[in-house]
């Protein structure tokens, strides 16, 4: 169970809001999490405007892969939201740079969140946090229980025993091993590359000496995850490549695949379309008594947009997400987004349970292209995205597509020149 401690003073919610609002007003959310439609519809605005009538609120979000392009041409535009979602790190930071989110350092709600969490959304010397945060997310896969009796399969704990048992399930024929397309390119490298990954770089380790200019992606702790990815391909299922994100989706909740490399965010998803038992087991570690890696990554905050027409409702609104109140009814109505704030919550969804067990079991470290590395031109996250996909596809080997990202982050980054 995740269970935090607050301090009494703010355990009601009312201290965190700006007190009584008189004045109607209307909020509209931006965000790229299209499926949660449902549950800020039902469940999350609905509390909301039960303490505050007068603030009308609507979420309007958009595709995923679509969403930073959508959201800055709305900026650009002056047509977007009050309330900007945020992505963590760098691309949440050139919002606030260019004058897109306020500084929210002086909210009420803040001091519900440490210095870790608000990090993803802070400034490089945590001078100004910009967003609310809101929910981590853990990177793993989630299997097929009935699948995995049917066969007489066991989680797998290192990579072998993973190759081993995608292997069963291709020679029994009765289930696509694993549901996963590169057509949209982004869930190569978030449920793939940035996924098993950490287990070859050390997490933390990896990933900051890659920021001082101390690693490469050229060396064989960044490429040996692509020579993993390079084996997928045989194990995904007749016309991958073709695939999209909801494909995929459909392909393993519809009982047709047995593994999905994923996030714990699509846990409240697929609760409601399976109808199998669904467990899940963190990435394989590369050879047994490893220290295992996962990516438990600072996924969402919540920020204001800085030419909003209505700043006091927003601030109300934002301070009420802040809260032990709004913790526990995210954690719950969206199992698989894991509250950041220092509020007690639990956590109980087992699956999810089951995501969030793993930090006591494994070592926790973000996306590794997240923080400072996708600043420049080419970007570093979306180059990685199309290398992914065509390692997995086969029309790149992991060589070259990590001589190709390399070459591409010494293009403008200094300390990998």
């Amino acid at each position: 169970m995740l269970k935090c401690t607050l301090p009494a003073t703010l355990l009601a919610s009312t201290v965190l809001t700006t007190g009584a609002f008189a004045q109607e007003a209307e909020l509209i959310i931006e965000s790229w999490r299209n499926d949660d439609l449902a549950i800020w519809q039902d469940q999350i605005i609905p509390a909301f405007q039960a303490q505050h009538p007068d603030i009308k609120v609507k979420f309007t979000p958009s595709a995923p892969a679509e969403y930073n392009a959508v959201l800055n041409s709305k900026l650009d535009a002056g047509s977007a939201g009050d309330i900007i979602t945020c992505r963590p790190f760098d691309a949440s930071l050139a919002l606030y740079d260019n004058g897109h989110l306020t500084d929210l350092s002086d909210l009420e709600g803040m001091s519900n969140f440490s210095d870790v969490a608000k990090s993803g959304w802070s400034t490089d010397d945590g001078s100004a946090t910009y967003c609310v945060p809101m929910a981590s997310v853990i990177h793993g896969f989630i299997y097929n229980k009935d699948a995995f009796e049917e066969l007489g399969l066991e989680e797998p704990e290192t990579v072998d025993e993973f190759f081993a048992v995608v292997d069963a399930i291709k020679e029994d024929g009765g289930y696509i091993p694993m549901a996963m397309g590169t057509n949209d390119q982004w869930e190569a490298a978030t449920m793939g590359y940035n996924n098993i990954g950490p287990n070859y770089w050390k997490g933390e380790e990896g990933r900051n000496a890659l920021i001082a200019g101390e690693q490469k992606l050229t060396d064989e702790q960044w490429i040996a995850p692509f020579r993993q990815l390079a084996r997928w391909g045989e194990y995904l299922g007749d016309g991958f490549e073709a695939q999209t994100y909801p494909d995929s989706q459909n392909i393993f909740t519809l009982g047709r695949a047995a593994i999905y490399p994923a996030g714990s965010w699509e846990v409240s998803g697929f609760n409601n379309l399976v109808d199998f038992e669904m467990g899940a087991f963190p990435p394989p570690v590369p050879a047994e008594g490893d220290t295992c890696y996962i990516s438990d990554h600072t996924d969402i905050g919540i920020g204001m947009n800085a030419a909003t027409d209505n700043p006091e409702a927003a601030k109300t609104f934002l301070n009420w997400v802040a809260s032990p109140e709004f913790a526990t009814i995210f954690a719950n109505a969206l199992p698989g987004f894991f509250p950041l704030s220092s509020g007690e919550v639990t956590v109980e969804d087992p699956l999810a349970q089951e995501f969030l067990s793993w930090r006591e079991e494994c070592e926790s470290t973000i996306r590794s292209t997240y923080q400072i590395l996708s600043r420049g031109t080419p970007n570093l996250e979306n180059d990685t995205w199309n290398a992914s996909a065509a390692v997995i596809k086969g029309t790149e080997t992991p060589e070259d597509a990590a001589q190709r990202l390399q070459d591409g982050l010494a293009k403008w980054y200094a300390p990998q020149q």
